[in-house]
């Protein structure tokens, strides 16, 4: 989707840079693409199950180690 803006006669570049950055506004280009550039995408479940499970042993192995006294 191309937007396009013409020169119309006796308009100054400003006025030109205006009308441009309006119709972009109005035609959700910036709205979209900053949904693409922010969403993220679900994980799956696999993933958050490893996730999860990989979490407790490591908190499980820091509380080991600080009951043997190795960290504080």
């Amino acid at each position: 989707m191309a937007i396009e803006v013409r020169k119309k006669e006796g308009e100054s570049g400003l006025s030109l840079l205006y009308s441009f950055t309006r119709k972009v506004k109005r035609s959700g280009i910036v709205k979209e693409v900053r949904h693409r550039k922010f969403h993220s995408r679900t994980t799956s479940r696999i993933k958050r199950r490893l996730s999860a499970v990989h979490r407790e042993t490591k908190r499980a192995e820091v509380e080991r180690q600080k009951k043997l006294g190795i960290i504080q």
